[in-house]
């Protein structure tokens, strides 16, 4: 009776321990907790006795992406061959849950990380939304989550806006923005232009609105599957997504994560986007900085349709707009920017 009473005693201190600790951090992004459930034993991957890296092979590579895929990472498939979308996954990861500055991530899992892998690790949202559906873009980290009902659905590496100016010749393909006008969209050729703007990915609340299928020219350059949330700042494949910011304010992801995101938000979805230095809230919903026309240009061209590859030149624009929604300006509890492993 007395060992009954000692383990009741001993059960209500760790949940006391734990319910202080949520207190004391209430908002965590990322959790790595011990496993709670009495139904059913968990399964224990064992630990693996070499570093995996780019270009490796074997059934720890296959675990590995095995267990990247269920944490909803996105490692590409799963054929025990380290590729680049695992390592992708894994700079991810790095920078979400290891805290490893974003420009510093190596893409190498040592039996170390493995260990914080194979525990229960739990990625949580930062907001609430008000639709089922949601992302949220955390541009210190460099890494975008759509959630479901609060649950992650996809996370994967990206790049954001450097800051900087510039100045480019761009081609825009008709319905986009500089070459939608009724008659250059009836005419249906893409525009060149010498266009100067600001690499900026403006921190707020957005809704997404607008959506293309493939890949699309525009003033902010080549675009793949884009997901449109504040003018022309869309969510996009590219091929180059580097450990930096890097675009001129889209968000760049992967291209075999671009074939995956566009399922995972519907029109009128919120995202959120972190920049670490206020709350989104704070910010509402701004427009990204004008662009202008290149002062040094001196020609603008419309090209005829045979001087680009069909691929790039649709016939018909597979663009479809909704009306832009109002967010509410009101500032909720603020909470951390900062991601930690408890």
């Amino acid at each position: 009776m007395l060992g009954v009473s000692a383990a009741l005693v001993l059960v209500v201190m760790v949940v006391v321990a734990l319910v202080l600790e949520n207190r004391v951090k209430p908002d965590t992004t990322v959790q790595v907790a011990p496993t709670t459930s009495t139904t059913a034993a968990p399964v224990v991957l064992p630990p693996i006795t070499r570093s995996l890296k780019d270009g490796d092979e074997g059934d720890d590579v296959r675990m590995l992406q095995s267990r990247l895929a269920e944490l909803k990472f996105a490692p590409g498939p799963i054929d025990g061959v380290f590729g680049r979308s695992t390592t992708q996954a894994i700079w991810a990861f790095e920078k979400l849950v290891m805290s490893v500055r974003s420009d510093k991530a190596t893409g190498v899992v040592t039996p170390e990380m493995w260990d914080v892998l194979r525990s229960d690790v739990q990625i949580r949202p930062r907001r609430n939304a008000d639709t089922p559906r949601h992302a949220e873009a955390y541009l210190p980290e460099q890494v975008i989550v759509t959630f479901l009902g609060g649950e992650p659905t996809l996370i994967s590496h990206m790049s954001s806006g450097d800051n900087k100016p510039w100045c480019e010749e761009v081609v825009i393909d008709p319905g986009e923005e500089g070459n939608d006008s009724p008659e250059q969209i009836a005419a249906g050729l893409p525009l060149k232009v010498g266009i100067c703007g600001d690499s900026v990915t403006p921190a707020g609340i957005f809704t997404f609105y607008r959506r293309s299928s493939g890949t699309r020219e525009t003033k902010l350059g080549t675009l793949y599957n884009p997901v449109y949330f504040n003018q022309g700042i869309a969510v996009h494949g590219a091929i180059l997504v580097p450990l930096k910011p890097a675009s001129h304010g889209c968000i760049r992801i992967p291209m075999s994560v671009a074939q995956l995101f566009p399922a995972l938000v519907q029109f009128r979805d919120r995202i959120y986007v972190f920049d670490g230095v206020k709350e989104p809230e704070e910010y509402g919903s701004p427009l990204p900085p004008a662009d202008r026309p290149d002062p040094n240009y001196t020609t603008t061209t419309v090209l005829p349709t045979t001087t680009l590859p069909a691929t790039t030149v649709p016939t018909a624009v597979p663009v479809t707009t909704i009306p832009a929604t109002t967010v509410p300006k009101t500032v909720p509890t603020t909470l951390p920017t900062s991601t930690t492993v408890p």
